[in-house]
């Protein structure tokens, strides 16, 4: 399969869209995993799930990047991961606040 990266990341892609929208339409803080609701305690649970989304639905852009440039070149591809997954990672630590 000479696409099977390229069809992973889309579907991971996909599937990281989908639970934002989620999150984004139901704003249920117990939607997140156990851990991550005992490391955060936000005033607003509601307003917090509707940026956390936000940000999940950013950073799901990067594997999706990552599918298109792997059509082309599987380096390039690993390339685009990693450094889109940084930036926009960091980029969404400053939408959260």
């Amino acid at each position: 399969m000479e696409y099977g990266y390229s069809v992973l990341m889309g579907i991971f892609a996909v599937a990281l869209w989908i639970y934002a929208g989620l999150m984004a339409v139901f704003k249920d803080y117990n939607m997140l995993p156990t851990r991550a609701r005992t490391s955060v305690e936000p005033k607003n649970p509601k307003e917090y799930m509707t940026r956390f989304a936000k940000v999940l639905a950013l950073v799901a852009c990067s594997p999706a990047l990552s599918a298109l440039t792997g059509l082309w070149n599987m380096a390039a591809a690993l390339i685009v991961l990693l450094g889109t997954a940084v930036l926009f990672i960091w980029f969404g630590t400053k939408l959260i606040h």
